[in-house]
């Protein structure tokens, strides 16, 4: 049985982000240098007001210390709205040209009441594959 990848968590303002991510060995090709993870999220709402989740940003790192940002609307095409108690989940993913790395982010919310814009942390997390002993020469 294989283990479950490592899960990770931040909480801003009552609002839990946890990631898990997965190596994507059948979607990888390491002779080309394509390295891709997939990584579950589940954005959960702990506080006492409605919240919207309006854009991202995430810097993501490969093994070489390069970091791309990616800024957007939303996530998978989505504003989700979280009232107090839900939770919203979403599956991504992301290719690297390195066999390691990781990622951090920002999810831009407001509070859908008051208007007020705040910032929720998302949780540094690894990208692991098999290959990341790899040296190249």
């Amino acid at each position: 049985m294989m283990e479950a990848p490592p899960e990770f968590e931040a909480e801003t303002r009552r609002i839990r982000v946890r990631v898990r991510a997965v190596y994507l060995d059948d979607q990888s090709d390491p002779d080309e240098s394509r390295f891709v993870w997939a990584y579950r999220v589940a954005i959960e709402n702990h506080g006492g007001e409605t919240v919207q989740l309006l854009r991202r940003t995430w810097h993501i790192t490969d093994a070489t210390g390069r970091t791309q940002r990616v800024h957007g609307e939303g996530v998978v095409g989505e504003q989700p709205i979280l009232e107090p108690g839900e939770a919203f989940e979403y599956t991504s993913g992301t290719p690297l040209e390195q066999p390691s790395g990781f990622m951090v982010g920002t999810y831009h919310m407001v509070a859908t009441a008051s208007g007020e814009a705040f910032d929720v942390a998302i949780p540094a997390f690894s990208l692991d594959s098999p290959y990341g002993d790899m040296r190249r020469h």
